[in-house]
């Protein structure tokens, strides 16, 4: 059976059923947790949208506070989760281009997107769950076929957009929804895996790469390139931050592959080819 707690009411469909919470207050979803086999918390407000005063607050507030309470609920329930997994973030980790940054000797940033990551998994890991294993998941850029970042890739070369951003030196450490959701089921049968694991495909790729994967892919020759200085202007238009794009994310999955687990899709072309194919 498949819970989901959410803000808004949904039928239920099969063994799946959504119950209602507004991550600030207990309720009857409380009951849910106990006996449960997993608990996974992807709370938190989209990082899409310029860092002003409110929307940080906004970010901060929509991971800590709900991450808090289910903290306290579990500590509060008799038979409480076996593992609880929270989401977090693999741009925890400094701006990477000379080496890559694992569990063991990557080192933490500096920054708001860093300091919202590290305060995130402070409250995680310092709340006493001594019954439920805790792994702070830090995810790359999910490659998936609906709200994610590649239909939005997609898109600029579809218009033509599809070059480098910046100099294309940047790092993007990315990772098929497949594995994203695949290596959750592998974190609940391998019971020695706690702490801090990283969520990212084995085989990172530059920007200017990755574009030139999707183009291929696509079969469009050409793409403009976006330096960092229409970058800052486009991102003020649509309301986000160049960092997202053009900060160097070089991250790998150290304790995924150390403890056996084999990613379906290790190279960027063959996750944009299965992409493709999918959608049309």
């Amino acid at each position: 059976e498949v819970i989901i707690l959410s803000r808004k009411a949904r039928a239920d469909d099969g063994n799946i059923k959504t119950l209602l919470w507004d991550g600030r207050t207990e309720g009857e979803w409380v009951n849910s947790l106990n006996g449960a086999d997993l608990l996974i918390n992807l709370c938190g407000k989209n990082v899409n949208c310029r860092y002003t005063r409110r929307n940080k607050a906004e970010i901060i507030n929509s991971r800590i506070t709900p991450t808090a309470l289910l903290a306290k609920v579990i500590a509060e329930t008799e038979n409480p989760p076996k593992l609880w997994i929270n989401v977090t973030s693999a741009t925890i980790y400094r701006h990477a281009e000379d080496r890559p940054q694992d569990e063991e000797s990557g080192e933490i940033g500096y920054g708001f997107s860093m300091d919202v990551c590290r305060q995130w998994e402070d409250v995680f890991f310092n709340s006493p769950t001594p019954l439920t294993r805790k792994v702070a998941l830090r995810m790359g850029i999910v490659l998936g076929r609906k709200d994610a970042a590649f239909p939005r890739l997609l898109n600029l070369v579809r218009c033509g957009l599809g070059g480098k951003q910046g100099d294309g030196e940047q790092y993007v450490s990315w990772v098929h929804e497949q594995d994203a959701a695949r290596c959750t089921e592998w974190l609940m049968n391998h019971e020695e895996l706690n702490g801090v694991v990283n969520c990212t495909a084995p085989e990172p790729v530059k920007n200017a790469g990755l574009m030139r994967t999707i183009r291929n892919a696509y079969g469009v020759r050409i793409g403009l390139p976006a330096p960092a200085w229409l970058l800052e202007i486009g991102a003020r238009i649509i309301g986000t931050e160049t960092e997202l794009i053009l900060k160097s994310r070089w991250v790998i999955p150290r304790r995924l592959t150390d403890s056996g687990y084999t990613f379906l899709f290790e190279k960027a072309e063959h996750a944009v080819k299965d992409l493709l194919s999918i959608r049309n």
